[in-house]
């Protein structure tokens, strides 16, 4: 019987040789690797295999043509600059280009062509093959659609459980080992590989297993022991990056925690990867504070700010709006985190919201200018706010007053009615304040005066406390200043609620 080590039986990282196993799609990747000429591209989550299939498959095809393979990754600055040339060299052999989303659009775009010509001309002295993560091939056919037909996309799905049993098997095999945690295992791997050497790794060396053992034996070793010594293990590596991303660009305790969301969104996700429209339409109580971070650029402001932490990790496509994991065991750590704990221990009051909204806005139409600005400077400080301007596609076909009243009654936290001089006389505002004047008794109800106005039908929102603004004066600072003073407002009431509920 061969004698193994443990760290070349159970890889933690680079190719496996013992546990090597066959992807789904591997004869696919086979027939295609032949095809003279023609172009592939490999796409799918991280640390399912994807590299080590092309690697084990050139083997396959012709041994020497894996050893001579020209191997770039779009991570290395020498190797960036090497692909933007690749359109103008000839005779190049067999080039693996990975981490292909990481390029720049231009040298995609510089690809794209290049792939076409090669199919075209049925090369056969130069074969190109693209790996990335998901959408890799849509990215390539979105810069050159007639592209479709002319290379072969194969998308590489998150690994059967069966394929990973099969892995734990041959690893088992070599070290003369049985792991009763193996059925524990496969399921916390969600599909990786990656993560199933790991684990199997783990539970090795918990047992005392570091190489083949001379007679068989069983480890002894509970899956929450492994699972807790690869977590506090991973925790050195991931928790303070995690923080850093969660935090966003600034910690606002007592917004909404967009950056926190995104990143729990993330965890949850199956194939690692998440499409942001469409998990703020799933999540609309957040909806407003993550689509401020997004739309204006400071999700991707941040990743490029903070590259040489979140880089290896996280990968995000501004244009597509969708993120990606990009190291396996960076999602098995925020797959397994404590996000009660982990929200708590970043500073943030809450996480878990009961109402839609932080703020809902009442106003006449000769006011929206001051109504603008405060949206606009609340949503800055991550909190959700009502802002009809902001809510026309979703009230579009909806009966108006039944979409409405419920936010002015009970779905906002506070209503700030800016209280204008056409306020009484508005259809709207009559609605709106017949729906929300009984809060006035609950301290929900924020008004907002203006400087020299007279004040009759309203009289009921000088018994409470409020802000003015005096039009004389630049109105953005002062709206600023408001903002400031309704996000305390809104902490109180947090730090008021969390106390009640303890």
């Amino acid at each position: 019987m061969t004698h193994y080590r443990l760290e070349d039986v159970f890889k933690l990282s680079g190719v496996p040789e013992v546990t090597f196993v066959e992807p789904v799609e591997f004869s696919r990747l086979l027939v295609a690797l032949r095809t003279k000429g023609r172009g592939v591209v490999i796409e799918g989550p991280s640390g399912i295999g994807k590299t080590s299939a092309v690697t084990k498959a050139l083997a396959r095809i012709e041994p020497e043509s894996e050893q001579g393979a020209l191997r770039l990754s779009a991570r290395r600055r020498d190797d960036r600059e090497l692909i933007a040339e690749l359109p103008n060299m000839d005779d190049v052999g067999v080039v693996v280009i990975d981490d292909f989303h990481r390029l720049e659009p231009e040298v995609r775009l510089g690809i794209a062509d290049h792939l076409k010509v090669l199919a075209d001309e049925e090369r056969e002295d130069t074969k190109i093959i693209v790996i990335g993560i998901n959408q890799a091939g849509e990215s390539l056919l979105s810069f050159a659609p007639d592209l479709s037909g002319r290379i072969e996309v194969i998308k590489f799905e998150v690994n059967p459980d069966d394929y990973v049993k099969e892995l734990v098997k041959k690893g088992c095999e070599a070290l003369d080992i049985d792991i009763p945690v193996e059925d524990e295992i496969v399921q916390a791997a969600d599909g990786s590989f990656n993560i199933a050497q790991m684990l199997c790794h783990d539970a090795c060396l918990t047992g005392g297993v570091t190489e083949t053992v001379p007679s068989h034996r069983t480890v002894d070793a509970s899956y929450e022991l492994v699972r807790e010594r690869v977590l506090d293990r991973l925790s050195g590596t991931f928790y303070k990056r995690a923080e850093v991303f969660a935090k966003g660009k600034k910690l606002r305790r007592e917004g909404r925690a967009p950056y926190l969301q995104i990143l729990r969104w993330l965890s949850l996700s199956d194939e690692w990867t998440i499409d942001l429209d469409r998990e703020m339409s799933k999540h609309p109580t957040l909806r407003g504070s993550v689509s401020q971070v997004v739309e204006k650029g400071h999700l991707k402001n941040l990743l490029e700010e903070q590259a040489d932490l979140l880089g290896d990790l996280l990968h995000y496509d501004a244009g597509a709006r969708v993120l990606a994991v990009e190291d396996p065991k960076f999602f098995f750590f925020i797959k397994n985190l404590s996000w009660n704990r982990f929200a708590e221990r970043i500073g943030y009051f809450d996480v878990s919201f009961s109402s839609r909204y932080d703020f809902a806005l009442s106003f006449a139409g000769a006011d929206r200018d001051v109504a603008e600005m405060l949206f606009e400077a609340l949503s800055e400080l991550e909190h959700e706010v009502f802002y009809d301007r902001n809510e026309q596609a979703r009230i579009l076909a909806e009966n108006v007053e039944e979409y409405l009243a419920p936010i002015y009654k009970s779905e906002a936290s506070f209503v700030v009615a800016i209280l204008g001089p056409e306020y009484p006389s508005r259809i709207w505002t009559k609605f709106e304040s017949d729906q929300f004047k009984k809060r006035f008794g609950e301290k929900a109800v924020i008004p907002i005066w203006f400087a020299g106005q007279t004040y009759g039908a309203f009289d009921i929102s000088r018994d409470v406390g409020g802000e003015t603004i005096d039009r004389a004066q630049p109105l953005e600072p002062q709206v600023a200043a408001i903002a400031e003073r309704l996000a305390a407002k809104l902490t109180a009431h947090r730090i008021g609620g969390a106390a009640e509920g303890t």
